[in-house]
């Protein structure tokens, strides 16, 4: 509070400067960020006019860099009449970062995926990174993104992968497993409309290869398929939230829609779009009031390769690792994070949470989503150990518990926050 209080009291001051001008914008205390890349993504220039709401724009933007743990504003009377110094203060964040995620469940499952990603590359917030995933068969990937390559505005980012999995099937006789292979190049177009809004287009190239390994079979379901596909990707992000060490404040909408074209008629071509709202509350001095509502649908096809699952990793802690697939998903993850500790560079969070969805059966009606086989609740439990100096440095523990019929449990490990 006495952060924003400060902030406020300085652009109140700043509108009685309204008719003198920016001699110079300075930057401090960055040491492996690139000030001529922090000029560049700045809209504050020598010769305009000091103006608060812009600055305070430019203050959100350097907030949210990668390698920026905070930043902060300054302004002193320049040698010239009339005429003033800005000055941008940055707090910059360890960028070189591993990462991993780990999950079990009460059927013994256990998978893994482990990371290494650099988030300041040249100093100029480009991200680069790879991985190696182990879930029963060994998968990788790497990824490059640099949204403001090209211009201030305008960037690109590219990533290639090659995963494979044992996929459950579901049969109306059954569960079949498959050793599921995904391999694919993706290229998107990044572009900033303004400070809060942000789109994305552009391809991804793959090939799907499902091989039949062991449980029920259908004859009208192959036991081994390999398609090359394509699909046209859309993102829209709006992004309102408010940064303040590990606290947020603030609602993101995210909007993902693509269209998939597929060369085989056993795997037709189908749209797909979902959304999540995120909404964040302070709440107090020391807790965090999380919210995340994902609705989806797709192409209503009757087909076991349906498109959204429910799964540990992505959207029900506790639940298992891909135990359902639907072509429609309602699924709210809401959870109480209260800080124990914070120290100059070490936060300790406890984390309360609820984690529910439903999903509309392939080939199913919007009724399906009410009917009780569909609906999975689990409370749960949670820690989060925070570095305040390292970008994303959070290592998360949770607990989930189902409480709906034939309901799991298990323990889900993770670097970041769940959402």
């Amino acid at each position: 509070m006495r952060n924003c209080l400060s902030l406020l009291l300085m652009l109140f001051m700043l509108q009685g400067f309204a008719q003198n001008t920016v001699v110079d914008v300075k930057v401090q205390g960055n040491e492996r960020t690139k000030t001529n890349f922090i000029k560049k993504i700045t809209k504050l220039k020598p010769g305009m006019k000091l103006d608060s709401m812009l600055i305070a724009e430019d203050i959100y933007r350097l907030k949210r860099l990668p390698s920026v743990s905070h930043a902060y504003f300054q302004v002193f009377p320049a040698n010239i009449e009339g005429g003033y110094n800005v000055f941008y203060g940055i707090e910059e964040n360890f960028t070189l970062i591993p990462f991993a995620n780990v999950y079990t469940s009460n059927n013994d499952e256990f998978a893994f995926r482990i990371g290494l990603q650099e988030f300041n590359v040249l100093g100029n917030n480009i991200t680069l990174g790879g991985f190696y995933q182990r879930d029963i068969f060994n998968s990788f990937g790497a990824h490059l993104r640099a949204p403001y390559l090209f211009s201030n505005k305008l960037g690109v980012a590219i990533s290639y992968q090659d995963l494979i999995t044992q996929e459950p099937v579901f049969l109306e006789d059954g569960t079949a497993d498959y050793k599921y292979n995904n391999e694919s190049f993706e290229v998107l177009g990044l572009y900033e409309i303004n400070f809060r809004h942000r789109l994305e287009a552009g391809m991804n190239f793959f090939t799907e290869d499902y091989t039949y390994l062991f449980g029920s079979t259908d004859p009208n379901v192959p036991q081994a398929l390999n398609v090359n596909k394509y699909l046209y990707k859309l993102i829209y992000n709006y992004d309102g939230i408010e940064y303040y060490y590990q606290y947020l404040s603030g609602f993101k909408s995210t909007l993902n829609f693509q269209y998939v074209h597929s060369a085989s008629q056993q795997l037709p071509e189908f749209i797909i779009g979902f959304n999540d709202f995120t909404y964040y509350i302070r709440v107090g001095q020391k807790g965090n009031w999380a919210n995340r509502l994902r609705l989806g649908l797709s192409s209503n096809m009757e087909t076991p390769f349906a498109p959204f699952s429910v799964d540990n990793n992505l959207n029900i802690r506790g639940v298992g690792n891909t135990i359902d697939r639907g072509t429609g998903s309602i699924v709210l993850n809401t959870e109480y994070r209260h800080t124990l500790i914070d120290k100059n560079w070490f936060v300790l969070q406890s984390n309360v949470f609820v984690d529910g969805g439903s999903w509309r059966n392939p080939g199913g009606e919007f009724s399906d989503f009410s009917d009780s086989q569909n609906i999975r609740i689990y409370p749960g439990i949670g820690l989060r150990f925070i570095h305040k100096k390292i970008f994303n440095a959070i290592f998360r523990i949770d607990y989930g518990h189902g409480i709906t019929k034939d309901a799991a449990k298990g323990v889900v490990f993770g670097i970041g926050q769940y959402f």
